[in-house]
């Protein structure tokens, strides 16, 4: 299982980026997102997300 971003409710803050370990999450234009092949299901982002937007997968 791995983490996701919803891009409706991501506010591009950065507050997620660092806190992974395994660098999976990435900058995009107007949103962040998760590579599900490096991301190792820790939930540190989730944990600093200031809107929750950062979800498990189902």
């Amino acid at each position: 299982m791995a983490y996701y971003i919803n891009p409706d409710e991501c506010t591009a803050c950065g507050a997620c980026i660092d806190e992974c370990p395994v660098e999976a999450i990435s900058e995009g234009a107007d949103f962040y997102t998760i590579d599900p092949e490096l991301c190792t299901d820790c939930g540190a982002c989730a944990d600093v997300c200031p809107v929750e937007a950062i979800a498990p997968e189902d």
